[in-house]
């Protein structure tokens, strides 16, 4: 039933393979781009943190809710 609904050769749509790979890596290209975005964070936390008086340093050791749990593509 799925070779009639498809066909019995499938035709790869190169225009379409290349869309794909082009926004695979773009995917990847982000996630790197996250991922020293949040070393970046971090450090200027550190950093911050070692400046501040203690109670004003104290909202700077939670993390930040905002990126927690993104979800990523992997592959």
């Amino acid at each position: 039933m799925a070779k009639a609904l498809v066909g019995y050769r499938v035709a790869y749509d190169q225009r379409l393979m290349h869309e794909a790979l082009e926004l695979r890596r773009r995917v990847a290209d982000l996630e790197h781009l996250v991922d020293r975005l949040q070393r970046d964070n971090d450090q200027l936390r550190e950093d911050l943190r070692e400046d501040l008086p203690e109670e004003l340093a104290e909202d700077l050791r939670r993390p930040d809710v905002v990126g927690a749990g993104a979800p990523t593509i992997a592959g």
